[in-house]
C-alpha cells in the first residue's frame, strides 16, 4: 500500500494531511511515516477515536477529531492531501462527500479514494482471495455485496462533477492478513471477524462457507488473503 502511495503522490510537498474515516488510526500512522509533519483523523464514532488515539498516542504530529465525511468542521482550503480509504461504500450522497473533500483540500491538493467496486469483490475464489468464495457458494450475497458498492465509472463521474481533475485509477493488491495455516483462517471466518458480509449469512449457512473454503483452498500452510482494492486519484 504504502509503495502504491508513493508513486501517487509527491510527499515532499505535503505538508497537512486528512484521514477521513480514519478507524483506529493505521493509515494516519502510516502518512506520519511517509513524512507528513501534519496528519488529522477524522471518524464519526468517539468510540473508535479512543483506540485511534491510544494506537497513535506516540506520533505527536497526529490529532484526531470527532465528525463526518460530509460535515468533517474542518477549515476550508486548509490541506494538501485528503485520504478516505475503506469509506465510501458508507456513504449514501456520493457528490455531498466529494464537495466537502474539495472544500477542504487546498488548491492543487490531492484526494486520495480508496474502496473496492463490485467488480473487486465478485473476482472468482482461490487461495489468495478467499472472499470471492462467498458469493460462489452464496450467489443471494450478491446483490447485497453490489447494492452497498459503487462502480469505478460513478466514481470518476461524480469527482469530475464536483471539480476534480487530473483523475487516474490504479488497482491494487492489498494483503489482508497472513495465515500460519488453514485452520487459524476457518477459525477466522467462523467469528466473522472483518467480513460484515458474513453477518448475512445464519450459523448453519456459515458453517456450509467453511466447510466449502476448507475443501477449496489447496494450500495447508501460510496462507496469504488478499483483497483487490481500487484506489482513485485526483486533485483539486
Amino acid at each position: 500500500w504504502v509503495k502504491v502511495i508513493k508513486d501517487l503522490v509527491q510527499f515532499d510537498n505535503i505538508s497537512k494531511a486528512l484521514d477521513i474515516g480514519c478507524g483506529g488510526g493505521i493509515y494516519s500512522k502510516a502518512l506520519s511515516e511517509m513524512g507528513v509533519p501534519s496528519v488529522t483523523g477524522v471518524d464519526f464514532s468517539e468510540e473508535i477515536l479512543k483506540g485511534a488515539r491510544e494506537n497513535c498516542k506516540e506520533y505527536q504530529n497526529i490529532s484526531f477529531k470527532q465528525g463526518d465525511a460530509l460535515h468533517s468542521g474542518l477549515k476550508s482550503n486548509h490541506y494538501n492531501l485528503l485520504l478516505e480509504r475503506a469509506l465510501i461504500h458508507h456513504i449514501n450522497d456520493l457528490q455531498k462527500c466529494f464537495e466537502e473533500a474539495n472544500r477542504l483540500l487546498k488548491d492543487n491538493g490531492i484526494y486520495i479514494v480508496q474502496d473496492r467496486t463490485p467488480e473487486d469483490c465478485l473476482l472468482k475464489g482461490n487461495d489468495s482471495h478467499i472472499r470471492g468464495y462467498f458469493f460462489e457458494l452464496f450467489p443471494k450475497l450478491i446483490e447485497k455485496e453490489t447494492k452497498r458498492r459503487y462502480n469505478s465509472q460513478f466514481v470518476l463521474k461524480t469527482l469530475s462533477e464536483v471539480g476534480f481533475r487530473e483523475i487516474q485509477e490504479v488497482k491494487v493488491w492489498e494483503t489482508r492478513k497472513v495465515y500460519k495455516n488453514k485452520e487459524q483462517l476457518l477459525k477466522d471466518l467462523s467469528k466473522r471477524t472483518g467480513r460484515s458480509i458474513l453477518h448475512e449469512l445464519n450459523d448453519e449457512e456459515l458453517n456450509l462457507l467453511i466447510n466449502y473454503i476448507d475443501k477449496a483452498i489447496s494450500t495447508e500452510n501460510n496462507i496469504v488473503e488478499r483483497d483487490r482494492w481500487t484506489i482513485w486519484k485526483a486533485i483539486k
